[in-house]
């Protein structure tokens, strides 16, 4: 399914320093905008996440995880969270227009409301649309962040300089109960070690991690497998969370049972399990791995502060 629309208003709304130019979205929002629904923490329970860039070529995904927060996210659409695609041509001249507006560099996201790989069917495959124009600059930079093994279009582009790609992986138990659309974490492994060969970055997001009772055994198992086949250039860590609108138009609500704290990104996992759930992998990073480059995801100030990190030095998924 293929929406075109037509917009004819192409300004940018930026906010202007003395030598930077941020972009806060381009026309009318629809395709390219900072993302600020979490407002700048005050206090030890906000969330701390960094206003990146949003790339919003489509909306939806095909792997339906039970806790996808796109099913309350687009509940009033008629497609539902099923997977949509922009036109093209609307979205080339959206990018064109950030290019030729934003001087200060920027990673945008091209999976915040997608998985960035359910494109590789189109004609021509959303990837070699897109990558070219990226390849056209070299401040910029565009985020893959997917759970699709079809890598087959991705390895066929010559030039990826300005590509990152994040595979978004969990424990095996914790993906074949709550994940079961997507395709086995074995799999993803092996599409970011053959991404990995090809020249591409390739980050990985461990979110969201879940509490199930053998859980340190199976994040160590994860992190195992992750380092058997290549060195991810940047992890971020993230527990499991539900926002009001995700809790109450999700079918399968087992996984609710774990969530028992408030924050201002919805109900989170108990800090105390929070914390010795990040401190394991954490620990076994550094210590067993020697990994030096790990960030979290929608993580309040006191957990950051807890964990003995500094949030205002983020470095996480969503930025360069």
């Amino acid at each position: 399914m293929v929406v075109t629309v037509t917009n004819t208003n192409m300004e940018t709304v930026a906010l202007e320093t003395a030598n930077t130019t941020v972009i806060r979205q381009v026309g009318d929002g629809s395709i390219i905008t900072r993302f600020e629904k979490t407002p700048s923490p005050t206090n030890g329970n906000d969330v701390v996440c960094p206003h990146f860039m949003e790339f919003k070529w489509a909306y939806g995904c095909p792997f339906n995880c039970a806790w996808c927060y796109l099913k309350g996210t687009f509940r009033f659409h008629p497609a539902g969270p099923q997977p949509v695609i922009k036109n093209y041509d609307r979205i080339k001249a959206h990018l064109l227009r950030f290019f030729a507006a934003a001087n200060k560099p920027e990673l945008l996201n091209t999976g915040e409301i997608a998985d960035s790989l359910m494109g590789e069917t189109l004609n021509p495959p959303f990837s070699k649309f897109i990558i070219p124009l990226f390849e056209e600059q070299s401040k910029h930079k565009i985020l893959f962040l997917t759970k699709a093994v079809n890598v087959k279009n991705l390895l066929e582009m010559d030039r990826h300089r300005q590509v990152i790609v994040s595979y978004s992986l969990n424990a095996e138990e914790v993906a074949q109960r709550w994940e079961k659309g997507a395709p086995a974490v074995s799999r993803r492994i092996n599409a970011a070690k053959d991404l990995i060969k090809a020249g591409y970055q390739v980050r990985v997001r461990i979110d969201p991690m879940v509490p199930i009772a053998n859980w340190e055994t199976q994040y160590k198992n994860l992190l195992e497998q992750i380092f058997n086949f290549f060195t991810p250039s940047r992890i971020t860590l993230g527990s499991l969370r539900g926002l009001p609108s995700t809790i109450a138009r999700c079918t399968d609500k087992s996984w609710l049972e774990f969530l028992d704290e408030n924050s201002n990104w919805g109900k989170k996992v108990r800090f105390q399990i929070r914390h010795e759930m990040y401190s394991s992998v954490i620990e076994e990073l550094r210590y067993n791995h020697n990994y030096p480059d790990i960030g979290l995801c929608k993580e309040t100030m006191e957990m950051w502060s807890a964990l003995g990190m500094d949030y205002s030095q983020i470095s996480c998924n969503c930025i360069l």
